[in-house]
């Protein structure tokens, strides 16, 4: 899927803006309201606007661009500021907060980067922790088992690609919808959000987190048309079998019957 990163605010209208070109999703930013970073902050109002436009939202913490070199104490304060902007809003937990490393990281700086992520999710519980970066550190951080999720940017890379990504960032510096964007595609497991996501949902499905279809999973759930297994796994790509197929069609029938006032019962 198709989708932009962008330092600038959305509003309604800028948001519609760009859905209508094809993009399913926003990257934007978790970072302190302080005079040098509420510019480019994320807030509530502004997720309520993306998800009307119909898109999903991937969060991204950055104040500088190697920040991750102030370690795990840098990690550690930076995983507190997430936290207090991703309550605020109301970003889903058991989704994704990416942290990033938006410089040419080199292998001596490998350890720190590492240690830096790890604080971060130490205080992080009840989100997945993600990494943004070059092919070099997004194949590292992989190869420790720091996080999970990865993006990557072309930028540094060699015109390499990680088997890792989650989501690829392709070309910076484009005009969409009047404002700066940088091009992203993504490949699944991203860990988007958006407002309408619930977290009683996500709990019970914890595999449907950053799927193109939670949104719809969720709602099908709610009403009571689909189900979970023992295991609270959905498994969002797993074939349909037979005897799935009639349980969703008799439920689905029953729920229009009733939705219209006929009854079902007999």
């Amino acid at each position: 899927m198709k989708g932009i990163d962008c330092a600038t605010p959305l509003t309604v209208e800028t948001a519609k803006t760009i859905a209508a070109t094809g993009m399913k999703f926003i990257c934007r930013y978790l970072v302190p309201n302080t005079p040098s970073m509420a510019w480019k902050r994320l807030t509530k109002q502004e997720a309520e606007a993306i998800t009307t436009a119909g898109l999903n939202i991937i969060s991204v913490f950055e104040t500088s661009a190697n920040r991750s070199t102030g370690g795990a104490a840098a990690g550690k304060a930076d995983g507190a500021l997430a936290l207090k902007e991703a309550l605020e809003i109301g970003q889903p937990k058991g989704t994704v907060i990416y942290f990033a490393v938006d410089y040419d990281a080199q292998p001596k700086d490998y350890s720190v980067i590492e240690q830096y992520l790890g604080a971060a999710a130490s205080v992080l519980v009840d989100y997945n922790i993600g990494v943004y970066g070059s092919f070099n550190v997004v194949e590292e951080m992989a190869r420790r088992g720091v996080v999970n999720n990865f993006w990557q940017t072309y930028a540094w890379s060699q015109g390499k690609k990680s088997q890792y990504v989650n989501i690829y960032q392709y070309k910076n510096d484009q005009a969409l919808a009047g404002i700066n964007v940088d091009f992203n595609e993504s490949y699944g497991n991203e860990g988007w959000w958006n407002t309408k996501f619930k977290e009683e949902i996500l709990s019970m499905f914890k595999d449907i987190i950053g799927h193109y279809a939670a949104g719809d999973i969720e709602w099908l759930a709610k009403e009571g048309l689909v189900s979970g297994y023992k295991d609270n796994k959905f498994y969002p790509d797993k074939p349909t079998t037979r005897a799935e197929s009639a349980v969703f069609m008799r439920r689905t029938i029953e729920y229009v019957l009733n939705k219209v006032g006929v009854s079902t019962q007999k």
